[in-house]
């Protein structure tokens, strides 16, 4: 692998809203695969092993899975990145991203019950 002089400048955005949104399905389907499979193979969740597991690994899925288990995430994701990453101090962009942050949140939302109604789950 081979280091880059100099700074890499990255426009989420140079080709569109549209384009992202639509790479936020694709983003999104994967995300929501990932859990389905993280729960068939992860075993029970729990809470205690969320905040206090040795094992990195381990921890970090306890607390992936507490995030996707809880209810009104896409909201959850507009408070954290307005008010703990203060995107309203970019103005209207900041804003933007913030609402398609959480839009971002709901794909999956939609995603998970969508694979769920698939496989005939009713949970």
């Amino acid at each position: 692998m081979r280091d880059i002089g100099g700074f890499l400048d990255h426009y989420p955005f140079s080709k569109g809203v549209g384009f992202w949104i639509e790479r936020h399905v694709k983003y999104a389907n994967l995300e929501a695969k990932t859990i389905q499979e993280n729960r068939q193979k992860g075993g029970e969740f729990s809470l205690k092993k969320a905040f206090t597991a040795k094992d990195f690994t381990e921890k970090r899925y306890h607390q992936k899975e507490l995030f996707y288990r809880l209810p009104g995430r896409p909201f959850i994701k507009f408070a954290y990145m307005m008010l703990l990453r203060r995107a309203f101090l970019d103005g209207g962009p900041g804003i933007t991203y913030a609402v398609l942050q959480s839009i971002y949140e709901y794909f999956i939302v939609l995603k998970q019950d969508e694979i769920r109604t698939k496989r005939g789950d009713e949970n």
